[in-house]
């Protein structure tokens, strides 16, 4: 079994195609590595107590030693969790509510933010649609300003200075 708790023990075992599996990459190194590492654990450590779980027939004896599986795999939870919540005093990573939200209702946060940057685009674009057809109908007001009351025509096209809004 593989131990996350130690950077040093990286090494993997083959898993089940359903298991928590390593990440390609290896983790950053400092707390956020540890911090990786530790969650990494807290996945397996879980998954194995589902798998314990499903298995134990031992449920209406004792086991020698006084100490169930499940019991044991609730503790290493218990114990992997205790220790990730120590490691994020040290992180300061704030993490939008909505993305935590999201993951609890089974979405995909990297699906969300896709679809919020092409929201924003397109938004985007209506917007500078927006600004070209008021600079647009500025210009030309200011063009029949000018053509039917001449003496407005200096303050209706005052020169700008190196200030141009690019479309």
């Amino acid at each position: 079994m593989t131990s996350y708790n130690h950077p040093e023990s990286q090494t993997l075992s083959s898993h089940a195609p359903d298991s928590p599996r390593s990440s390609q990459s290896p983790p950053p190194s400092g707390v956020q590595g540890d911090l990786e590492l530790e969650l990494l654990g807290l996945a397996n450590a879980l998954y194995n107590l589902g798998t314990t779980v499903i298995n134990d027939s031992t449920k209406d004896r004792d086991r020698p030693g006084g100490a169930k599986p499940v019991g044991l795999g609730a503790n290493e939870v218990v114990n992997h969790l205790m220790s990730i919540d120590n490691k994020a005093q040290d992180i300061r990573t704030m993490i939008p509510l909505q993305v935590l939200s999201d993951i609890d209702n089974a979405r995909n946060p990297m699906q969300l933010t896709k679809e919020r940057l092409e929201r924003a685009a397109t938004e985007n674009q209506f917007m500078n649609g927006k600004i070209a057809a008021i600079d647009s109908y500025r210009k030309l007001l200011n063009e029949a300003l000018a053509l039917n009351f001449p003496e407005t025509a200096e303050y209706l096209h005052p020169s700008h200075d190196g200030i141009k809004m690019e479309l």
